[in-house]
């Protein structure tokens, strides 16, 4: 695209753009000629993909913004009428939102164009956390679902999650299909055509829905506690300026926790997200204020949610680490959570059902085997998780689970849901606490049973407008120079799924009993993710660290500690 042509095609996006910020925004930088920042917001399109639509809000089809959005809302519809299903457009679509800059804007653009196309509509009237929008969709027997939130992103980002009729996120090749239809739409001279706000085939969802919700999640509550060991558990819980603060804390009211206290700084919806670098639990730093209130109050047990509350994390007192407290991996809660759900579904022997992803720890499958329970592997993501649940409706679903904060228990949403997890492992906390028992307890029996299975993520950050370029590049120099040893480990396997079907651009290097090395590109943010297991059975504390891993995949990959 030559300079001139570049300005012609920002013109007559200005021309479509219904935003006065993201016009003032392009009008700026085409009279001011800044043809670097106009390639960069217009030389490409943000991808749909299998997590929809993800990134900073701006000018031009690279950024999220109302006409993307529009576009996008259109591609959905010509899909969903598309479908074989002819009742499609009767079912319609549920649209949820949350409380990020332009995300209440973003959903009515979506309800109106969808409308427009003769959908049905159901919009919530207020913010809700992603596993309520998930619940939707099957509770309302949509034929699609969408939600706006950019999850743990940065505050300068949007994104759009869509979910089909059977209740998971999309999946290949459905997400070739919508982008493909949204791309039509996009060529088009035309801008997408807009119902009224006030169109009788748009719905307000009913605060029902909600509270079926909230049912359903009290149906969860595995209740090994009584009412005075769950009085007795003093929480702390912070909502990470999201959407969840008010529900999480519905749900522990309603279940009996009732010594919760709240991170005041953070229990608000802020899209400003001022206490934290990065909005999410995973990073260094977000659980600061929760700690120093922890400590404050003498609280036995942290919990907490992202900003759209699919994700959970938890802290525990630790006297060893500075501080005293520490925060549980990813893995480590769902080793409790498993432990603990197979124990309270033990009755039901072995048509039982667990899952986790490729790149969380492989403890669950040794905990599988041992009770004599179903367990399954999926690639990254609960899309395959879910995915993996309803092509086994012959098995009892007890928990799904990825070390990346996400969690499931029981078949309620068919996506991660922070706050149902949550209070499963305030019950176990409170059991716990009140046999005088703790948490850190209960993960040093795990090890006990199963042996020590040390786990830790690295995320490898890039900056730029070519930091697609730069995940790939990285890819592709591992895949070209295969280490034969790592840390003076000999790898005894490479498998990289991007050969299998359904293919995902990861590499697992197994190296022999001792543990693996897993490396990936993030599907929703520039960095690509190094994932270490390091196995020891029968007190052998003799091999491997994980430092010694990091150190030498350090030199691998060229990348500094």
């Amino acid at each position: 695209m030559t300079d001139e042509q570049l300005l012609d095609v920002a013109r007559a996006w200005i021309a479509h753009d219904p935003d006065p910020d993201t016009v003032a925004e392009a009008t700026a930088l085409v009279d001011a000629r800044d043809l670097v920042a106009l390639r960069d917001r217009f030389g490409g399109r943000l991808t749909f993909g299998t997590a929809g639509l993800r990134g900073a809000i701006g000018a031009g089809p690279d950024r999220m913004n109302r006409l993307v959005v529009r576009q996008s809302a259109a591609g959905l519809g010509a899909r969903i009428l598309a479908d074989e299903q002819p009742n499609y457009s009767e079912r319609g679509v549920v649209i949820g939102f949350d409380a990020r800059h332009k995300s209440d804007a973003f959903a009515s653009d979506s309800a109106c164009v969808l409308a427009a196309q003769g959908i049905t509509v159901h919009v919530f009237a207020h913010t809700v956390p992603t596993p309520v929008l998930a619940f939707a969709v099957t509770h309302l027997g949509c034929a699609a679902g969408v939600q706006v939130t950019a999850s743990h992103n940065p505050p300068q980002d949007n994104g759009y999650k869509v979910y089909w009729g059977d209740g998971p996120q999309i999946v290949s090749p459905l997400d070739e299909q919508i982008a493909a239809a949204t791309d039509a739409v996009a060529a088009s001279s035309e801008a997408p055509v807009l119902a009224a706000p006030n169109d009788p085939r748009i719905h307000r969802v009913d605060d029902a829905v909600i509270e079926a919700y909230f049912a359903g999640v009290a149906a969860l509550d595995t209740r090994t506690s009584d009412s005075t060991a769950r009085a007795k558990l003093r929480i702390v819980y912070t909502a990470m300026h999201g959407v969840g603060g008010a529900s999480m804390l519905r749900i522990f009211d309603d279940a009996g926790f009732t010594d919760v206290e709240p991170v005041v700084e953070q229990q608000q919806p802020d899209p400003e997200f001022p206490t934290v670098a990065f909005p999410n639990p995973e990073e260094p730093g977000a659980l600061e204020l929760a700690f120093q209130l922890a400590r404050r109050i003498d609280a036995d047990l942290i919990i907490a949610n992202d900003p759209d509350a699919d994700r959970m994390s938890a802290a525990i007192p630790d006297a060893t680490v500075d501080g005293g407290w520490r925060q549980l991996r990813g893995d480590e809660v769902g080793w409790l959570l498993a432990q603990h759900l197979l124990r309270v579904t033990s009755s039901k022997g072995a048509s039982r059902l667990v899952a986790t992803t490729i790149v969380s720890s492989s403890l669950l499958e040794a905990m599988a085997a041992k009770q004599g329970v179903q367990y399954r592997e999926t690639l990254t993501g609960f899309k395959w998780l879910a995915r993996n649940v309803l092509a086994h409706p012959e098995l009892t679903h007890v928990l799904s689970y990825e070390e990346a904060l996400g969690y499931s228990v029981g078949g309620l949403v068919l996506d991660k849901d922070g706050l149902s997890a949550a209070l499963v492992l305030a019950d176990l906390a409170a059991t716990r606490r009140a046999a005088g028992s703790s948490l850190a307890d209960a993960l040093s029996e795990i090890v006990d049973e199963y042996g020590r299975y040390e786990t830790q993520q690295q995320s490898l950050r890039f900056e730029g407008s070519n930091a697609a370029e730069q995940q790939a590049a990285l890819m592709n120099r591992l895949r070209s120079h295969l280490p034969t040893s790592i840390a003076g480990v000999a790898v005894s396997s490479v498998r990289d799924v991007s050969t299998e079907s359904p293919a995902s651009d990861v590499l697992i290097l197994r190296l022999g009993s001792v543990g693996r090395v897993t490396v990936r590109p993030s599907g929703t943010e520039p960095k690509c993710k190094v994932y270490y297991e390091v196995v020891s059975r029968n007190g052998d504390e003799g091999g491997v660290s994980i430092a010694d891993l990091r150190a030498s995949m350090a030199e691998i990959l060229g990348r500094a500690e």
